[in-house]
C-alpha cells in the first residue's frame, strides 16, 4: 500500500475536487497552463541556483579554526557517536560559532540512503523508514540506494511549524483530488544535523516541535485530515549568545554536550585569526587548498574512530564513577549518565584505544554536565568548575589537577 493509498480523501470529496479543478481550467484555460509552466520554471531555477550557489560557497575549513577548543572537541565527539545527543554553543557574538558549526560538513561521512526519498530513509533499518519506504521494505521490494554525506539543515529563527513539522500538498490536492503530505525540515534533517542559530530566541512553538522530535525520534503531523508518523533523528546543534536570554531547562537538557566560547583576548591569536579570514574571503579556493593535508587527517582519524567505536569498553569501577558524579552534582534524570558514558566511549575511540580511562572522562565531562546543574544565584563558582571538584573528588585526584 502506497502513502498516497491511505491518504485519499472520500470519493465524492475528490469529485467536488475534480470538478472545481476543470472548471477553473475551463474557464481561464491560458492563464492557467501558464502558471504551471511559470511555476515549474521558477522551481527549476531555484533548484539550480540552490546547487550553484552550495557549490560557489565553499565553508571553512575546521582545521583552520583557531582556538574554540572546546567546541571543537564536542562536535568531534558528535560525529563519532551520533547518539550523544547534540551540542549546545554559547558565546560572545562575533566570535565564530556558525562559522565552526557549518564547517563540520567537510568532515561528515557517508550515508546509504533511498533514491529520491524526501525523508532520507535508511535501505536497511525499518526504524529510519519514511511510511512508503516501510510499506515498500515490508513487501519484500528492492529499493535504489545512493551514497550522499550527512545532510545539515539550518532551522531559521522566522520558519513557520508547517515549515519545519510539513503539511499538506494544496498542489496535489487540488490537481489530484488526493491527501498528500509534503515534508518539512525535519524530514529533511532525519539522519543528519538540524542546526539552530541563536536558539535562545526560537519561538516557544517551535521549541516544542524540537523537544517532541529529540526525546521520541520521531515527527508526529496531525493536520487538515493528515495523520502521518516519519522518523526525525538527528543531531541537534545550536548556537547563541548568553546576553540575548537563556533557554528553557527542557530544551538545553536535550542537548547531549555544552560548550563555551570565549573572545581571543591575546593580540597575536586575534590577528591571525583577522589575517586567516581575510585570505579565505580573498580567495577560498587557494584557502582550503593549503590545510587539505591536515582536514584530510582528521577525517582518516575520524574515520578510524567510528569503526573502532563498537569495540571500546567501558570499566565497571568507571561507569560507577559516573553515576557518583552525576548523583553528587544532583543531576535530574539518567540522561547526564547515559551521555557521558557515551562521550567518554566517543573519547576513547578517538584516542585509538578500546577501554575508556579516567583520562577519557575528564576530557568530556564538564561538556557533558556543567549544563544540566540546577542554577544557584548565590554561587561563587561556575558549573564547570563544580564539575570538576566533584570529578577530582569521585576518582581521587587533588582539585588542583
Amino acid at each position: 500500500m502506497t502513502f498516497a493509498s491511505f491518504l485519499t480523501v472520500p470519493s465524492n470529496a475528490s469529485n467536488v475536487a475534480a470538478t472545481f479543478a476543470s472548471n477553473r481550467i475551463r474557464r481561464r484555460p491560458n492563464t492557467e497552463d501558464k502558471r504551471t509552466i511559470i511555476s515549474k520554471v521558477l522551481a527549476q531555477a531555484a533548484d539550480r541556483e540552490t546547487k550553484e550557489d552550495t557549490a560557489a560557497r565553499p565553508v571553512y575549513p575546521f582545521s583552520a579554526i583557531i582556538g574554540q577548543e572546546e567546541m571543537k572537541f564536542a562536535a568531534i565527539m558528535n560525529i563519532i557517536d551520533p547518539n550523544i545527543g547534540g551540542i549546545m554553543v554559547m558565546g560572545d557574538r562575533g566570535t565564530g560559532k556558525s562559522t565552526t558549526v557549518r564547517s563540520l560538513v567537510d568532515l561528515l561521512p557517508l550515508i546509504d540512503v533511498v533514491k529520491d526519498d524526501p525523508f532520507m530513509s535508511s535501505p536497511t533499518d525499518p526504524n529510519l523508514m519514511s511510511p512508503d519506504v516501510l510499506a515498500a521494505f515490508r513487501a519484500g521490494e528492492n529499493f535504489e540506494t545512493v551514497k550522499i554525506p550527512i545532510n545539515m539543515v539550518d532551522l531559521p529563527l522566522g520558519a513557520t511549524e508547517d515549515r519545519v513539522c510539513g503539511t499538506i500538498d494544496i498542489e496535489k490536492a487540488l490537481t489530484e483530488g488526493t491527501k498528500a503530505f509534503e515534508p518539512g525540515l525535519l524530514a529533511k534533517a532525519n539522519r543528519g544535523i538540524l542546526y539552530v542559530d541563536e536558539v535562545n530566541l526560537l519561538d516557544d512553538h517551535l521549541v516544542d516541535v524540537l523537544l517532541d522530535s529529540a526525546a521520541s525520534g520521531w515527527n508526529t503531523v496531525e493536520r487538515e485530515g493528515i495523520s502521518i508518523c516519519h522518523p526525525a533523528r538527528f543531531i541537534l546543534i545550536g548556537s547563541g549568545n548568553p546576553e540575548e536570554g537563556e533557554l528553557r531547562p527542557q530544551l538545553l537538557d536535550r542537548f547531549g554536550m555544552h560548550a563555551q566560547i570565549k573572545t581571543v583576548k591575546l593580540p597575536e591569536e586575534r590577528v591571525r585569526v583577522v589575517e586567516e579570514r581575510t585570505a579565505f574571503d580573498t580567495s577560498p579556493k587557494e584557502f582550503r587548498d593549503k590545510y587539505k593535508e591536515e582536514q584530510d587527517q582528521v577525517i582518516e582519524k575520524l574515520s578510524a574512530a567510528r569503526t573502532l567505536l563498537p569495540s571500546v569498553e567501558v570499566p565497571m569501577d568507571i561507569r560507577l564513577k559516573i553515576s557518583q558524579v552525576c548523583a553528587e552534582l544532583d543531576v535530574d534524570g539518567l540522561r547526564g549518565d547515559l551521555v557521558t558514558t557515551r562521550a567518554a566511549r566517543a573519547a576513547a575511540a578517538y584516542r585509538g584505544s578500546t577501554e575508556v580511562t579516567d583520562e577519557d572522562v575528564y576530557s568530556i565531562i564538564t561538556l557533558c554536565l556543567r549544563h544540566r546543574l540546577r542554577k544557584d544565584p548565590m554561587a561563587t563558582i561556575d558549573e564547570g568548575t563544580k564539575v570538576l571538584e566533584v570529578f577530582s573528588s569521585v576518582f581521587g585526584y587533588d582539585s588542583e589537577e
